[in-house]
């Protein structure tokens, strides 16, 4: 029963998001008796970021990167799954990690291409509203909060993820950073993600080579403040 308690808490949320938020990242019902997870279309066509961010590297990004995260999170799951089952909780402890780096790698990106969108289509436009009076509030101005997530993403050693979020406890907009495909409730369970930008190489290598900062950049032309603004709006106390 202990084991079961645990996995309740742990194996789908991976213990760091409800069930009902990661269900809403695209999941179906299996006829084993867990959730299964689905690779998200994008709202746009791959080369519609262009020349922000180009067709092949978005293309790529999702059909690639982005469905092995997912793959490899339904396996685990499985893999977890029967581990219950034949009440092994040694393989349950040692899928943990896989649980947290895959899924929180479908997470990371489910929650990025949201934040994304043409400049045809808003992109790059900056929030008005209460998320742009938090933002110059927190930050001082738009141009502060730019530079400041700019700095944090291209100083970020290896790969990872450069946040703006809000921290519903503290009541205030804050820059976060973390590591691998941790997502970002595992630096605070009070820190919602507004924007997120993935500073991992396949993001944005085959473009830019090794110049971070460029993409770091570039990339404010394409961001979608009108969907980061509707989190804010329906998360902030």
């Amino acid at each position: 029963m202990a084991l079961r308690s645990l996995v309740a808490r742990k194996s789908l949320g991976l213990g760091f998001q409800s069930k009902a938020k990661i269900l809403a990242v695209g999941s179906t019902a299996h006829s084993r008796g867990f959730q299964t997870f689905s690779l998200p279309d994008l709202p746009y066509d791959y080369g519609a970021l262009e020349p922000a961010i180009s067709g092949e590297i978005m293309q790529l990004h999702h059909q690639k990167h982005h469905q092995t995260y997912v793959t490899n999170y339904n396996k685990a799951l499985e893999q977890l799954h029967d581990a219950i089952a034949k009440g092994d909780a040694a393989a349950v402890v040692k899928l943990q990690s896989a649980i947290k780096f895959n899924g929180g790698g479908h997470v990371n990106h489910s929650i990025f291409w949201k934040n994304l969108t043409p400049v045809g289509q808003g992109g790059g436009e900056p929030p008005h509203g209460s998320l742009g009076w938090a933002i110059d509030t927190n930050f001082g101005s738009m141009e502060a909060l730019v530079q400041k997530i700019n700095a944090e993403g291209a100083a970020l050693q290896g790969s990872g993820w450069v946040w703006l979020a809000l921290d519903k406890e503290l009541k205030k907009l804050v820059v976060e950073t973390t590591a691998n495909q941790d997502p970002l409730v595992t630096k605070g369970p009070t820190l919602v993600p507004l924007l997120g930008i993935d500073v991992w190489e396949h993001a944005y290598y085959l473009q830019y080579k090794n110049v971070r900062p460029d993409y770091l950049k570039n990339i404010w032309k394409v961001i979608n403040w009108e969907y980061a603004s509707e989190v804010y709006e329906k998360e902030s106390p």
